[in-house]
């Protein structure tokens, strides 16, 4: 049993040392096997967690990724042979908009359905360590979609990637470390819009991406039902999970993204709980739509999301495209501890006037419920007086102005175009500092820029030293966030002692 599980180590050891990583997130790779911060053995209190769930250590891993929440979940197979939660981590940061990406420099992190083998492993990342998501795959590169070095990585910074904190990404890499010593191939990563529940396919219904996440909620149906890894292929530009030899057929269906479909079935038992779920969903749905469930909001002018509990610790962060209540909330989740460290050039989301300008000048079409008696409901249509360009980026961005913005008061005398006093802003003046408050610095030089001041009262800010990372600076090694990794300071000293059972003490003689 250990010379095997040596012989799989070894083979594992090979490929990652092999391996070559591009510019772009990430930097050179040398080999797992001599890389201090990728050898951080799995902390006690999650080696814990899996005893009490009935997992082993070296178990299968399979990822999940949600946009909206802002969240990524690591699922473990059980002795059972099931996969089951063993812990969900809130994303620090993601760029782009809910949809997939389509191509080179548009900004989107990837959705879809992706293979990790340990040659996309990359431990000497710029950004602490990392993974690539193997973006584009073969249905993407069937539709043309271009892009590469799309990764999972730490340092909370996106610009295309999924952005963790060092100590977040540390424990997820160590994870999946773990799973390819116990014989595991490649883990599956399936990245979603949001969860695929029917109240968020209802509010997302007017989206053009909807027939897109509508494809991949089958596979995100087949796991929910099975709790078993799909079995994912492509043909006719689609996906296609869990597909199986025709019972007349003598032998496996060849897949091809971009040719027409090979005959093939679905077993019985995982289609009939598959359909029952669907049609479950889709009554639900529907109920959901009668009653007038809000359209979610087109967001073309932020750039991405960030979990609550990172945007509560930044001055005036937002969640972005990432659910999370504002005002109060963030400020509760302030006062707690985040789950590792917050680097000084962390980019929050923030408006892209590019695209907000490009954009047109009208509301999105929102359902809205019925008004109450003494409100007044601001009309679609601009007023006379438009404002210009920030009263648009004001309305697209959901901020209030005074020409067309409901009021609340039951006073009758009072009107939203009461005339301000003389000594009052304009609004595209009081609009134009809330932008520049909602955009802090970005550590990418590529994008830096003077900012403009925003009140003559507000101190001067020291300037930010420029990132001057290389790719070849280490990082301290970073405590583990199962163990309480403090989020006001890195972890500091020396590299961990390597376990027994380590890469260094398994694979001395291929360094």
């Amino acid at each position: 049993m250990n010379s095997r599980s040596l012989a799989r180590a070894l083979l594992a050891s090979v490929a990652l040392a092999a391996s070559i990583v591009l510019a772009g997130c990430d930097t050179d790779q040398v080999s797992l096997a001599t890389n201090a911060k990728a050898n951080q053995p799995v902390s006690p209190k999650l080696v814990a967690a899996m005893g009490e769930k009935d997992m082993d250590l070296q178990s299968p891993i399979l990822i999940r990724l949600f946009k909206s929440e802002a969240e990524l979940e690591i699922w473990k197979q059980t002795r059972s042979g099931q996969f089951a939660l063993l812990k969900t981590y809130p994303i620090c940061r993601w760029s782009g908009d809910l949809g997939p990406k389509v191509r080179e420099g548009d900004r989107q992190a990837p959705e879809g359905f992706y293979s990790i083998n340990p040659s996309q492993m990359n431990p000497q990342s710029a950004y602490y360590l990392s993974f690539n998501t193997g973006f584009p795959n073969a249905f993407d590169k069937a539709l043309g979609r271009t892009g590469s070095q799309l990764m999972v990585h730490g340092d909370c910074s996106s610009r295309g990637c999924y952005a963790m904190t060092d100590e977040q990404i540390a424990e997820i890499y160590s994870l999946g470390r773990e799973s390819f010593f116990g014989g595991q191939k490649a883990f599956q990563f399936q990245a979603y819009p949001f969860r695929m529940t029917p109240v968020n396919m209802a509010k997302h219904r007017n989206n053009p991406n909807m027939a897109f996440w509508k494809m991949i909620k089958e596979g995100y149906d087949h796991f929910e039902v099975t709790r078993q890894e799909p079995k994912v292929d492509f043909c006719e530009k689609k996906y296609v999970f869990d597909a199986a030899k025709a019972p007349d057929a003598k032998r496996d269906p060849v897949f091809d993204a971009s040719a027409k479909c090979p005959a093939y079935v679905i077993p019985e038992d995982i289609a009939s709980a598959v359909r029952g779920k669907e049609q479950r969903d889709e009554a639900e749905y529907n109920k959901l739509v009668a009653r007038g469930t809000p359209v979610a909001r087109m967001n073309t002018g932020i750039d991405g999301g960030m979990n609550k509990i990172f945007a509560a610790k930044i001055p005036e962060g937002s969640t972005g495209l990432s659910e999370g209540a504002e005002g109060n909330t963030l400020q509760m989740l302030s006062m707690s501890k985040a789950p590792g460290t917050i680097p000084g050039t962390v980019n929050p989301p923030k408006p892209n006037l590019e695209a907000v300008a490009a954009a047109p000048q009208e509301e999105p079409v929102v359902a809205v419920t019925a008004p109450a008696t003494n409100t007044r409901v601001a009309t679609a249509a601009p007023a006379a007086k438009s404002g210009g360009f920030f009263s648009n980026l004001g309305r697209k961005m959901g901020m209030s102005i005074a020409d067309t913005t409901a009021t609340a008061s039951a006073a009758p005398q009072a009107t939203a175009s009461v005339t301000p006093a003389p000594a009052a802003p304009s609004t595209a003046s009081r609009l134009k500092a809330a932008v520049t408050r909602f955009v802090p610095g970005h550590h990418d030089a590529a994008k830096d820029a003077p900012k403009p001041a925003v009140a003559a009262a507000r101190p001067v800010e020291p300037a930010k030293q420029p990132d001057t990372r290389l790719a070849a600076t280490r990082p301290a090694l970073k405590q583990s966030v199962s163990d309480g990794a403090s989020d006001a300071s890195q972890m500091m000293g020396a590299a961990p002692v390597i376990s027994s059972n380590s890469f260094d003490s398994r694979f001395g003689a291929v360094k």
